[in-house]
């Protein structure tokens, strides 16, 4: 089945599927969405051909990467999984808080990424440069292969051109100081509008570096969270 999923989501550039067991993630998280839980199917995608798939495809609609997404996951994704667990549940990290996942745990039990001092998951091969899209909640207890089971991106790292990267001074050693990255970008003239420095500068996956259009777009939609949080 998840084979058969990855040849139905290659083609619009979700590339990453990993397997999250209710027990590794806290089984009440997903029974309150599927009473019964046993797996959580977490989809992503690594690097720039999601982007250029959804570009594509572009709608005129309200939060049109968002509709996207919701298109290719239930049209694609929803009938594979549903021929052999039954219909999932869906869930989107994109919903409002009380409806959606701890999506970042859900990565790091499936095996699809480690946190780092960026504040975002580090993939083995794709670096920084991957999303998390959608998690299909199954009845059924999965296996998958983890690739970055046994994978620390941060702790090794002897260059970490990221802290040298960012103009706010808001990565060290310690991690990601969210008031500090807030306050700069709370600026008129957001110098970090366009890409985030530390993110760009990683040494992984440097060739699945994100097109400058997403780099932006994603820059927008966080920047508002951002200097929510920091209040």
């Amino acid at each position: 089945m998840l084979d058969a999923l990855e040849a139905a989501l290659a083609p619009v550039g979700l590339n990453l599927i990993g397997v999250a067991p209710a027990d590794a993630v806290g089984r009440g998280a997903l029974e309150r969405f599927l009473p019964g839980a046993l797996s959580a199917i977490v989809i992503g995608n690594g690097g720039g051909a999601f982007w250029r798939a959804f570009e594509a495809a572009r709608q005129e609609e309200p939060e049109p990467l968002d509709a996207f997404t919701r298109r290719v996951i239930e049209g694609r994704a929803v009938p594979v999984v549903a021929r052999a667990c039954g219909a999932p549940c869906v869930v989107y990290p994109f919903a409002p808080p009380d409806e959606t996942l701890p999506f970042m745990r859900l990565a790091v039990c499936a095996g699809l990424g480690r946190e780092s001092l960026l504040g975002v998951l580090v993939h083995p091969v794709y670096g920084p440069w991957i999303a998390l899209r959608a998690a299909l909640l199954v009845p059924v207890a999965l296996t998958a292969p983890r690739p970055a089971a046994d994978f620390d991106p941060c702790p090794g790292c002897r260059e970490r051109p990221c802290i040298a990267a960012c103009p706010a001074g808001a990565v060290g050693p310690a991690g990601w100081d969210v008031p500090r990255c807030a306050a700069h970008r709370a600026r008129a003239d957001d110098p970090c509008a366009a890409r985030c420095h530390a993110r760009f500068d990683c040494v992984i996956g440097r060739e699945h570096r994100y097109p400058e259009a997403a780099l932006a777009h994603h820059q927008g939609r966080v920047r508002p969270l951002l200097l929510a949080a920091a209040r």
